[in-house]
């Protein structure tokens, strides 16, 4: 029955497609979504006639409500963040990858430091990325954001238990949204070497906007990384009937099959800003999450399924 549903609900979205695939992208500017409140210095109250307000949010509000309701059990290994946790390594292995080069590529493709890296983790919901990067000994801060303030008190609360991610500016969570959070003036100093956007891009409104605002907090040879889902048949049946209506591995709701958005989309999209034409500075790896065996590589798979992207901002921009 949950099936049926599932395919007239499918249908119902075909239907409204339009014959371009990246609507999303050209219309993103049109698209009227609420400001989400936040605690940082762009409420309404700071706003005066001569002060042009923040730009519209990206975040699904109705987002903002189903993450909220899972609050409580993001750091519970074995409920529905399950998926998360088995991912982050693969997360960790693709990044190393994009900064160093591995045996598939014939020279690194950015001369980012080893050491003393900045991130910006871009919808980190309870922190699952963000303590593992701020983990790391290469690691000299993490900056997390995320609209979800439920979420977010999980994560502060969770990184109380390490007091090595309490030490002064080594892991920042802040309840705010990319498109509220101030662009650097200078990119070179004050920008990331590594942006993540892991498991987010599914759940904007405007995927282009947001993209776009990403960008601006990258250093010029630093690295936007994402992850997210093609917008196939095959990833509407694995994400929306197996995994959420069948197995219950992922909480009912969660994903919304019109928002996926396919790996061509995205490399055709950053291409025209310029970014990623040089060598091999737009990478692309397939991923399948395998019950029983957790996330495995699966080279093609970017092209129906889930998929980690990254691009490298240029030197010269």
């Amino acid at each position: 029955m949950k099936s049926s549903r599932s395919l007239r609900s499918l249908a119902t979205i075909c239907r409204q497609q339009t014959a371009d695939p990246l609507r999303m992208f050209h219309n993103v500017r049109t698209t009227r979504v609420p400001t989400i409140p936040t605690s940082r210095p762009y409420s309404s109250s700071t706003t005066t006639s001569t002060t042009p307000p923040p730009p519209k949010s990206s975040v699904d509000p109705t987002e903002v409500a189903h993450f909220n309701a899972l609050a409580s059990s993001w750091w519970d290994p074995h409920g529905p963040s399950r998926i998360l946790h088995l991912m982050n390594p693969l997360r960790h292995t693709f990044i190393s990858r994009c900064m160093h080069g591995t045996p598939r590529t014939s020279k690194p493709p950015s001369a980012l430091p080893s050491k003393n890296l900045r991130y910006l983790d871009v919808g980190c919901g309870g922190g699952i990325f963000a303590e593992s990067a701020a983990r790391l000994p290469t690691t000299a801060s993490v900056t997390a954001i995320d609209p979800t303030p439920s979420v977010l008190a999980i994560a502060e609360s969770h990184k109380r238990r390490d007091p090595t991610l309490t030490l002064p500016g080594r892991l920042n969570y802040l309840n705010t949204s990319i498109e509220h959070l101030p662009v650097p003036s200078n990119p070179s100093n004050d920008a990331y070497d590594i942006v993540s956007i892991f498991e987010v891009l599914e759940h904007v409104s405007a995927p282009g906007p947001f993209l776009e605002m990403a960008m601006k907090q990258v250093k010029p040879g630093g690295w936007l990384v994402m992850s997210t889902i093609a917008r196939t048949w095959t990833s509407w049946l694995v994400t929306n009937v197996v995994a959420e209506d069948v197995l219950g591995i992922v909480p009912k709701g969660t994903h919304e099959w019109s928002k996926y958005v396919n790996e061509d989309e995205l490399r055709a999209w950053f291409l025209e800003r310029g970014w990623g034409r040089v060598g091999n500075e737009m990478r692309v790896q397939g991923v399948m999450y395998v019950p029983g065996l957790g996330w495995q590589e699966v080279g093609g798979s970017e092209s129906w399924g889930n998929y980690f992207l990254a691009v490298r901002r240029p030197d010269d921009e």
